[in-house]
């Protein structure tokens, strides 16, 4: 089979970009989502549709998996495990409890296949610009093999160890990248309340110390009081939060900052941000400094 092939399951605002990213550069993308809007939209970038996960897997030799939840995924390791496809290299790139990367590493591996858990630190936007980091982690000789795959979506690679260190660190990163994002609405709120432009804000503060990679991409949203098209969706942060928490609960380690934004995230939901960018958690902050844009 031609190597230079590669499927893409879930074609959302990660997967979607991933997919055009590496047609750019020259692979042979099929690409397979369960909603139509998505696949119509991939297809209209020349990026092959097929009709399920057992399909893609006899198309091309490796596969990226990115899945909004762990019942996709199990869905899709079953498709691939039962496809008698010959042995694949299977990347999941999304973020989602270790024990249910786990359970599909035994379903697939149980059918000859490869998988790595290797989620990826950015955002949606970021996606799009190839400005994303892979945390690679499971068996070292696949993960060399896809490397030049990774090389097609990403700026950069670490290959972190065991299967499941992927995983890890990316909770460790999206601990920051939660509280970074309250604490980035709360110094531009605090901004606004002295009177100061949220423009002039984004543009001083970004240039000091005090900035964040967080504060630079989700700052503007907040300054600009806009929060589509999202970079990301504020219910898969939420829903990456919960993931967090548990994780962090069975190590009981304290952190009482991750903790402490809790509250701001639910809020958002429940006032109709789901849909909208993280960056929308300052819209919660505004309402309780009782400033009215």
């Amino acid at each position: 089979m031609n190597k230079n092939k590669v499927g893409v399951a879930g074609l959302g605002i990660m997967g979607g970009a991933m997919a055009r990213n590496l047609k750019s550069a020259g692979w042979h993308v099929s690409g397979y989502d369960t909603a139509q809007g998505q696949r119509d939209a991939l297809a209209a970038d020349g990026i092959e549709i097929a009709e399920n996960a057992a399909e893609l897997s006899h198309k091309t030799p490796y596969i990226l998996t990115s899945l909004p939840n762990a019942e996709a995924l199990m869905a899709t390791a079953r498709a691939i495990a039962n496809s008698d496809a010959e042995p694949r290299i299977i990347a999941e790139v999304s973020t989602l409890a270790l024990t249910d990367k786990e359970a599909a590493r035994d379903i697939l591996e149980q059918a000859g296949h490869v998988l790595l858990d290797c989620p990826v630190s950015g955002t949606g936007a970021q996606a799009k610009a190839k400005d994303l980091v892979v945390y690679a982690s499971g068996d070292r000789d696949a993960i060399e093999e896809m490397a030049p795959l990774f090389d097609g979506i990403a700026r950069e690679t670490h290959n972190v160890g065991d299967f499941g260190d992927g995983s890890r660190m990316k909770f460790v990163a999206n601990l920051l990248v939660t509280i970074n994002n309250v604490a980035t609405a709360e110094a531009i709120v605090l901004g606004m309340k002295a009177g100061l432009d949220p423009h002039k804000v984004v543009e001083v503060v970004g240039a000091g110390i005090g900035t964040s990679r967080i504060f630079n991409v989700r700052g503007p949203l907040m300054a600009d009081n806009s929060y589509v098209p999202p970079t990301a969706h504020l219910s898969t942060a939420h829903k990456d939060f919960a993931i967090i928490s548990k994780f962090i609960e069975e190590l009981n380690c304290p952190t009482p900052m991750f903790n402490a934004t809790e509250p701001i995230y639910t809020a958002a939901m429940a006032q109709g941000h789901a849909k909208d960018d993280p960056a929308s958690v300052c819209a919660i902050l505004e309402e309780m400094a009782g400033i009215e844009r």
